[in-house]
């Protein structure tokens, strides 16, 4: 029989735990390659124009942001554990796909499919886990999903490095994928549970902001109308759409750029995949502390606060030269990453009626992920133009804009109890 909904996460710890570590295999299936493609772009297909060795992340990137749209509207309508399985079948083809891969266009290929396995099942744990906390603990939730992915993706990254190392790039650092999607269809095909209606229990009992923003938000509104707001209209909302594009361009710039980078000093590939790990490191671990923080003191100043912080990074790894340097300037990125992405996800929570949720957090997926694809192409055709330092600073210059960008346009989400 199933179980009445009951919202709180203590209330809904097992599941919630679960679906945690469905999320930490979601971003080792994004880790297991980065330390490894854009070598073997250069040492096995030969490649030497950067704007075209990111065409695999640009990929990867539109279709993750096509994949988080739909993530979103078919788990409104349809419910969460349908979207999440069919999401993992969608990575079976992929490990075989970069194993055995004749050419580049299949390695781009196959981030096609990564791109939306990652779309459809990041954005349903999500999703997932909103529903089950419910409105006092968003924050803290988001920290834990957010943490379990990218420390997931730090870890793989290392892991695949060593492997790489010690048994060539390949097949074996894409032997960990296999095993992810091997564990993780078993423990969503039997174990994790619909939640969507907790949704409609919050819905319920959803109270409106004393303050009376919001309230041209409540109700049922039609996809349209969710897109543009949390696009353009609505300031919390787009604010964060913008702040996430720009976030994950600064990864997207660093998935391709960083391990070229890094070998210019004439690193191993161990030392690389370390430098790598320490970014998505710092940034998983350091969203068990943020998220649970926004929560406590709001939302705003620590998206303002992380953005201005990997300005900075950005800054000193693209004015370093040598290991210690850029691991420095990879902590304060991952620190500044730390302290946007659960309170933006957070964000879209606060300011979304439960009935549309689902749908608010793929439209701000959608151009967040979009940043993926705008980092490739901006850091692959600024590398080829003006060389890799470069195209590090001009990531700098776009996350302190956007940094000032969301000072003035966002408001406080978020009241503390």
């Amino acid at each position: 029989m199933p179980h009445d909904p009951v919202l709180g996460l203590r209330q809904n710890a097992a599941q919630f735990a679960l679906l945690v570590a469905v999320n930490a295999l979601v971003g080792g299936m994004v880790g297991q390659q980065q330390t490894v493609l854009p070598l073997l772009a250069e040492s096995e297909f030969g490649l030497t124009g950067y704007t075209y060795i990111f065409t695999y992340i640009a990929a990867f990137g539109i279709t993750k942001a096509a994949a988080n749209y739909f993530a979103g509207t078919f788990s409104d309508r349809y419910g969460r554990k349908p979207v999440l399985l069919v999401g993992w079948l969608f990575a079976v083809p992929v490990p075989v796909m970069l194993i055995m891969a004749p050419s580049w266009e299949w390695v781009v290929l196959a981030n096609v499919l990564l791109g939306i396995n990652q779309g459809l099942t990041w954005s349903t744990t999500v999703v997932m886990k909103i529903d089950l906390v419910g409105p006092a603990n968003r924050g803290l939730a988001m920290g834990l999903n957010e943490a379990a992915g990218y420390g997931a993706v730090a870890v793989s990254s290392l892991l695949a490095g060593y492997l790489a190392e010690q048994h060539g790039l390949r097949p074996a650092p894409f032997l960990l994928g296999l095993a992810y999607i091997a564990i993780a269809l078993m423990l969503s095909g039997f174990f994790v549970r619909e939640t969507r209606g907790h949704a409609h229990l919050e819905a319920q009992d959803h109270v409106r902001r004393s303050d009376g923003m919001h309230d041209h938000l409540h109700g049922e509104l039609t996809n349209r109308q969710i897109a543009v707001q949390t696009s353009l209209k609505e300031p919390a909302l787009s604010s964060a759409s913008l702040a996430g594009l720009v976030n994950n361009l600064n990864f997207g710039l660093s998935w391709g750029l960083f391990p070229l980078l890094f070998a210019t000093a004439g690193l191993t590939i161990s030392q690389i995949g370390l430098l790598f790990a320490l970014y998505p490191g710092v940034w998983g671990a350091g969203q068990l502390v943020t998220g649970a923080l926004s929560d406590r003191v709001g939302r705003k100043h620590l998206i303002t606060a992380g953005m201005g912080t990997q300005a900075v990074a950005l800054a000193l790894i693209a004015a370093s030269s040598g290991f210690a340097g850029w691991a420095v300037g990879a902590v304060l990125l991952g620190a500044g990453t730390a302290m946007v992405y659960p309170t933006l996800l957070a964000v879209i929570g606060d300011v979304a009626h439960p009935v549309w949720r689902g749908r608010a957090v793929g439209v701000y997926r959608v151009w967040r992920d979009l940043g993926y694809a705008f980092g490739a192409i901006i850091g692959g055709v600024a590398a080829d133009l003006m060389g890799l330092h470069a195209a590090v600073w001009v990531a700098a210059v776009v996350s302190a804009a956007t940094a000032v960008a969301v000072s003035v346009r966002m408001y406080e989400t978020h009241q503390p109890v």
